[in-house]
């Protein structure tokens, strides 16, 4: 396995991880996904078995203090090998903030096992 930032060539396989989580936003518009991913302030990483993207973390950040992980999965069928926890170590650092928050309601077992605070949050839609 390897952990390197995201190229165009790496979109089909996080656009098809996007759509077995059921995640429709990426993959309703690749080029938009693209233009996400590589948006200024964000920093995309992906998993790669040979040329197969397995895993990828896509992250928002201000820089200096401020980083959210915005998604991250890794396929099936390479869970529970080390490869998340591989993706976020790699990707931190390169958003050159000191912290990172995120929303999750289905990995609470995984974020917890990173020293972490824990808080209350929201996810607000405009309009």
């Amino acid at each position: 396995m390897t952990i390197t930032q995201y190229v165009e060539t790496h979109l089909p396989g996080i656009l098809a991880i996007c759509t077995a989580e059921g995640w429709p936003s990426l993959p309703a518009d690749p080029v938009r996904a693209h233009a996400v991913l590589t948006a200024p302030g964000v920093t995309t990483v992906v998993a790669l078995d040979g040329e197969q993207v397995i895993g990828f973390a896509y992250l928002q950040s201000d820089g200096h203090i401020q980083a959210h992980l915005s998604q991250m999965a890794v396929h099936p069928d390479h869970r529970r090998k080390g490869i998340g926890r591989a993706l976020l170590e790699y990707a931190a650092p390169l958003t050159g903030a000191q912290r990172v928050d995120l929303v999750t309601d289905t990995a609470e077992d995984f974020y917890a096992s990173f020293e972490h605070k824990t808080f209350s949050g929201f996810r607000i839609y405009p309009g």
